[in-house]
Order: structure tokens, then C-alpha cells, then sequence
């Protein structure tokens, strides 16, 4: 039986780690760009803004992972049928979970709005930051609709395992971005200088371009016939299967997103300085997370490949190359980061707080001491989503999050300590998650998971 060699998976993976780079490059260059943002008369209002968009930017992720969630139990089931050569089937899970996504960003939509004004004003400890998250997420949250659309077709093209169009898509979206934000933050082209608020519409911009470019990129490339996407009829028994499987995928990264979103809610409550700095690591963080998220979602549907091809015996070593290969390219960015962390980090302090640099060198480097086992970690469990037994993974990711909540509590709201202690919390994650998702993988029957 075909067994995927490291060619193989380079082949998969390479494509999704540049559509994350692109789409890392979405996020950050609106953080850059808000870093060098100035208005006479109100000091350290860039590094405000840096830390409102950052924090904004956690909970628009956290509210809509649910539906990201419901599009990796739409792909599991993709791959699953491409395995078994069942193209025709391919295409009614598309359009039945692109009909289900659209009414849940409405959902999620007037959600967001109440959660905001009720929950996010409650929290906050500075009136500054939540003033400027609440311009931020004013137009922010008018990209569920666009962002339900595109979760949807990258769940199509990488079960299929037709990954380089993520690459294309990413980059249209980069490059609207980046026109967008120099134009909207900073009033050029004759646009209005919109400042944070500028950085939300350029957001929603850009997703929008991905729809566009995925709806022209299929229509032009897909054999419709071929992948059964002719009957356009609402069927529920589709959403059904795809909830059977996705449910416990929605809420996995509901909790997951939600705690993340809370650490940085209690570090706001440290102070603004401590934000600024918190949120300074999270750019480097979502970086050093683009091999290992592609290497996670290449796992993810080559092991559903490999099970639909009935190759179960495959499966342990396909899991194995993919951990090598996500350990080799993280420990090489760990170290490319340590030989000068402050000439990486000057790159995207604000101009107006100098001074943050050498703060934020020691919280990274706690950070970057955890990567080699996250970069482990994060495979080995999508890969058992990747089995179909997503209630599996959801047991084993709120046994984790009991782990990671009572570090942090202890560390960041008890006690209070420094950032760079507050960092550790990542150690006590990722360390159990790997721990328990090796447990399953070697121990548990997954190889007749139906889905």
C-alpha cells in the first residue's frame, strides 16, 4: 500500500505553510502599521492600538473557531471520501456545510455585538484599550460572513489534498491587506485616516478578496461532475454527519480559543505595559506556529487519506515523519530567534515605547523554550482528529485545558507574576498534550473509526 514519504508530505504541507504565512501576514501588518501610528498630543497610543487589535483580534478567532471547527469535521470527512475515491460525494458536503456556516455567522454575528457591550466592557480594566477594541470589532465582526465562506473551501481543497491553491488564495489576501491598511490607518490614497478602525476594514477587505478568488478558482479548475457539486437542496442528513463528527471539534476549539483569549485578558489586568509586551510575543508566537499548523493540518488529512485507503498500519509512521519534520523547522526558527532576539523584536515595537524591547526579550525566550515540544504536540493530536474520533480529542483537550487553566490561574491571576513567568502556562499545555495524545495514538483502537 502507498505509504507518504517525507516528499510527500513536503509536498501537502509547503503550500498550506505559505497560505499561513500569507495570512500571518494579514495579521501582523496590522500590527506593524498600528506601531508606527501617531497622533499629537496622545503618547503611547500606538502601543494601545497594538495591543487593542491584538486582543480583538483573539476574541473575533475565539467567537469564530466554532465555525472553523465545523469546517475540519467538513475536511476529515473530504479526505476521508477522496481515500475511498468517492469524488461524487465530495461536493454535497461543500455545499451543505457552506449553507450551515453562513446561518451560524449570523448567529455569531448579533452574538458578538451583546458579548461585547456586556462581557468585553465588564473585563477590561483600561477604558483606552476597550475603547479601542470596540472600534476595532465595530467593523471587524461583518468578516464572519466572508470568513465562514473561505473555512468551508480550504476544508474542500485540502482534503482532496490540492493544497497550493491555499498558497494563491493567501497571497491575494496579503496583498489586499497590506494596500488596505496603509490606505485606511494612515489616510493615503485619499482615503480616510481611520487609524485601528482602518485596520478592521482592511481586515474584512481581505477576506472578501479570498472569497472572490475561491469562487473564480473553482469554477475555473473544478470538475463539478466529478465532485458532485451539482444539486445545490438544503439537506439536513449532510449537516448531520458533518455535526457528528464536528461538534466536538466546535467546542475543542471553542475552549481552546476562549482560555487564550482569557490569558490575555488577565495579563490586561497587570497593565497596559504588560499587554503591550504580551501581545508583542503573540506576533512572534503566530510565526513560529505556521510550520507547525501546516504540519498539523498535513496530518490531519494524510492519516484520513491513509485510513480511507485502508492503510491503517501507515499511519503511526506517516505521524512520526511528520513530527520529525515539524521539530527540525521550529528548532531552526528557535535558534535563528535567539541569536538576536532584540533586533527581531525592534521590528514591531511601537515607535512611541522604545522601551518595550528589552522587556519583551525574556518573555520570549520562555516562549521559544516551548516550541520544540508544541511543535510535537500539535501533530500528534490533530492527527487523532485526523482518525474521525474528534470526541477523543475533545476529552483529551479539556483534560489539558484543567491542566493549562490552573497554571494560570496560579500564575497570572493569583499570584500576579512577570510576563515572562506568565509565558510558562504554554509549557504546562503543550507538555500534556503531547503526553496524552502519544497515550492514545499507541494505545487506543482507532483504526475502525467510521465516519
Amino acid at each position: 500500500m502507498h505509504s507518504y514519504s517525507y516528499k510527500d508530505i513536503w509536498k501537502v504541507s509547503f503550500p498550506i505553510m505559505l497560505g499561513l504565512l500569507a495570512q500571518s501576514v494579514v495579521q501582523l501588518t496590522g500590527t506593524f502599521f498600528l506601531g508606527h501610528y501617531s497622533v499629537p498630543g496622545h503618547p503611547g497610543l500606538a502601543g494601545i492600538y497594538q495591543s487593542a487589535s491584538g486582543l480583538a483580534g483573539i476574541y473575533y478567532v475565539a467567537i469564530f473557531t466554532i465555525c472553523f471547527g465545523f469546517s475540519i469535521g467538513g475536511q476529515i470527512m473530504i479526505s476521508r471520501r477522496n481515500g475511498e475515491k468517492n469524488y461524487d460525494k465530495i461536493g454535497t458536503i461543500v455545499i451543505q456545510g457552506l449553507m450551515f456556516l453562513q446561518v451560524f455567522a449570523l448567529i455569531l454575528f448579533f452574538l458578538s455585538q451583546l458579548l461585547i457591550d456586556q462581557v468585553l466592557s465588564t473585563f477590561l480594566k483600561s477604558p483606552d484599550v476597550f475603547s479601542a477594541i470596540d472600534k476595532y470589532l465595530s467593523w471587524r465582526i461583518y468578516g464572519f460572513f466572508f470568513a465562514a465562506f473561505n473555512v468551508m473551501f480550504r476544508a474542500f481543497y485540502v482534503g482532496i489534498a490540492r493544497t497550493k491553491v491555499l498558497t494563491f488564495n493567501a497571497i491575494t489576501m496579503a496583498i489586499v491587506n497590506i494596500v488596505a491598511d496603509y490606505a485606511l490607518i494612515f489616510g493615503n490614497f485619499g482615503c480616510p485616516e481611520l487609524g485601528i478602525e482602518g485596520a478592521a476594514i482592511a481586515a474584512v477587505l481581505s477576506e472578501v478578496a479570498s472569497v472572490l478568488f475561491f469562487t473564480i478558482y473553482t469554477f475555473a479548475t473544478i470538475d463539478f461532475k466529478k465532485y458532485g457539486f451539482a444539486k445545490m437542496k438544503f439537506r439536513m442528513s449532510i449537516i448531520k454527519n458533518i455535526l457528528s463528527i464536528s461538534s466536538f471539534t466546535m467546542v475543542q476549539y471553542l475552549i481552546s480559543m476562549s482560555t487564550w483569549f482569557i490569558f490575555f485578558v488577565a495579563i490586561e489586568q497587570h497593565s497596559e505595559d504588560a499587554l503591550k509586551i504580551t501581545n508583542l510575543v503573540r506576533s512572534f508566537y503566530m510565526v513560529y506556529f505556521i510550520p507547525m499548523n501546516a504540519l498539523a493540518t498535513t496530518a490531519n488529512t494524510l492519516v484520513g487519506n491513509t485510513i480511507g485507503a485502508g492503510n491503517t498500519k501507515g499511519v503511526l509512521p506517516l505521524i512520526k515523519r511528520i513530527c520529525l519534520l515539524s521539530l527540525g523547522i521550529t528548532t531552526l526558527m528557535l535558534v535563528i530567534t535567539l541569536i538576536s532576539p532584540r533586533f527581531w523584536i525592534s521590528f514591531i515595537a511601537p515607535i512611541d515605547q522604545v522601551s518595550l524591547i528589552g522587556e519583551t526579550v525574556m518573555p520570549l525566550v520562555v516562549l521559544l523554550f516551548s516550541l520544540p515540544v508544541s511543535s510535537l504536540g500539535t501533530v500528534a493530536f490533530n492527527s487523532i482528529s485526523g482518525t474521525g474520533n474528534t470526541k477523543a480529542a475533545l476529552y483529551l483537550e479539556i483534560i489539558t485545558m484543567c491542566i493549562y487553566i490552573g497554571a494560570m490561574f496560579w500564575i497570572v491571576i493569583y499570584k500576579q507574576m512577570s510576563v515572562a513567568w506568565c509565558w510558562t502556562v504554554e509549557y504546562f499545555y503543550w507538555g500534556p498534550m503531547l503526553i496524552f495524545s502519544v497515550i492514545y495514538l499507541t494505545k487506543a483502537r482507532w483504526q475502525n473509526k467510521r465516519v
